[in-house]
């Protein structure tokens, strides 16, 4: 009884076995409405917010003050630490205030507030879109340039990419992935991406390997991707080195090990990274960025952002300057409608649900999500029967319901034999529970106890 677009899919499976990870995973409705939308610029707001922390580590030491005037790519704060990244203006304009704001999450975070005035760029930024192929510079100086750039990991973790970059001593890599998987429902940023800026991604991709002194690059893509699939299939057959691989769709393809076991064969051992497994995952955006920066001398200032969900009226996808009021991207896309339950930072899946819609865009934010009551209501909670159905769709082959049960009775120290420690926080455990029990939520906050007493 398939319908016939269905068939089609079901035969063109049986014929070309399409790579994916073996355990765990889960097919949740993608609502890819806006892959066909191209990327709009958002364009200015009056006053922008850039915090000084968007990454993983030590925030960034503070270059300004009050009266500071900027420009578009001035450095505002310096990487503190090896561990950190440094911030630069989004605009150009006065320096209001160095001082806490709260943030998405309701917290208060250092920020450096600027009074949008013009859109006057550092000279140094090349601004021509002219596509720059050769790469005249060695290892070291393409790690110095993404370093002063700004550049950290864009499909959310935020770890510093230069120290990626850099392997560590008596450490090797053979492939480099471009994550081009994007399996989070609703977002398209990176589909449109790879559509839009297809050859600079490939260059990326380039530079990249010729830091780590490789020559094997495999961009993944989902198979739900066919444009920047055909796209980037044609152009890496004049560019030696990069190859693209479709992918099976599942969630979480996108996660680091489940993508390097789908494209290599290769398992990262427990607590080890994929430098382990002598692999390299960069996000598209990510080696976008690597491009702009090398090639350009442009810093990570903008990003492209999702804007969707069924309670939004113009779904779109936006190159917005880091900084930007979420409520102003709101705005652009029709504002907040009756219909809105929720509004979440992210993807439906791993995103956060925004404590404060004035909060900043950052390198980070790969979308912002209207939902209405019917994608957000939750059931309410029962027993846990022991079904197992948690532990068939987790991607770590971990045991969710134990770990939660471990954690309601306050024996965080037991949740450490179930190897709470390697779950990546997906959500497979909690979208399939028929309990409707929060598992996600007690394995987040193990991890977070046993890294806190550490």
């Amino acid at each position: 009884s398939y319908a016939p677009n269905a068939r089609l899919r079901h035969r063109r499976k049986t014929m070309i076995k399409l790579k994916t990870f073996a355990i765990g995973g889960i097919h949740p409705d993608k609502h890819k409405i806006t892959t066909d939308s191209p990327i709009i610029d958002a364009g200015l707001p009056e006053t922008v917010y850039i915090p000084v922390k968007q990454h993983i580590g030590s925030p960034a030491k503070i270059m300004v003050k009050k009266g500071d005037r900027v420009k578009v790519g001035t450095l505002l704060a310096d990487a503190d630490g090896i561990v950190s990244s440094d911030v630069h203006s989004s605009v150009s304009g006065e320096v209001l205030k160095v001082e806490a704001v709260e943030g998405e999450f309701g917290y208060l975070e250092d920020m450096i507030t600027i009074k949008v005035e013009g859109d006057e760029f550092e000279e140094s930024i090349d601004r021509s879109t002219e596509i720059n192929r050769e790469i005249p510079f060695s290892p070291e100086e393409i790690v110095a340039k993404i370093r002063e750039a700004g550049i950290v990991g864009m499909g959310g973790a935020g770890y510093p990419t230069p120290i990626k970059t850099k392997l560590p001593e008596g450490k090797k890599v053979d492939c480099l992935i471009i994550n081009g998987i994007e399996c989070e429902p609703f977002l398209t940023a990176d589909d449109r991406l790879m559509i839009e800026k297809a050859e600079q991604i490939v260059i990326g991709a380039k530079i990249i390997n010729k830091a780590l002194g490789i020559q094997n690059a495999i961009i993944a893509i989902d198979e739900n991707k066919p444009r920047a699939i055909e796209i980037l299939t044609k152009i890496t057959k004049t560019y030696i080195g990069v190859n693209v691989q479709v992918c099976s769709t599942k969630y979480p393809q996108g996660g680091e090990k489940q993508l390097i076991t789908a494209v290599t064969g290769r398992e990262v051992p427990s607590g080890k990274l994929p430098v382990d497994a002598g692999c390299l995952v960069q996000n598209v955006g990510t080696v976008f960025a690597i491009y702009e920066a090398v090639m350009k001398n442009k810093p990570l200032f903008e990003r492209i952002v999702t804007v969707s969900g069924d309670a939004c009226l113009h779904p779109a996808n936006y190159r917005v300057r880091v900084g930007t009021p979420a409520s102003f991207l709101i705005e652009k896309a029709g504002g907040m409608t009756p219909e809105t339950a929720q509004v979440i930072f992210g993807g439906p899946m791993m995103g956060t649900s925004a404590f404060n819609v004035n909060a900043p865009i950052t390198k980070l934010t790969s979308g912002i999500l209207l939902l209405s009551e019917r994608l957000t209501h939750k059931e309410a909670e029962q027993s846990c029967i022991r079904c197992g159905k948690c532990g068939e769709v987790c991607p770590m082959g971990l045991q969710p319901f134990r770990i939660g049960q471990f954690v309601r009775a306050d024996m965080l120290e037991e949740t450490k034999e179930c190897n709470v420690l390697d779950c990546i926080e997906c959500g497979c455990c909690a979208f399939t529970c028929p309990a409707n029990l929060p598992l996600l939520d007690y394995c987040k906050l193990a991890k977070y106890e046993l890294k806190r007493k550490k």
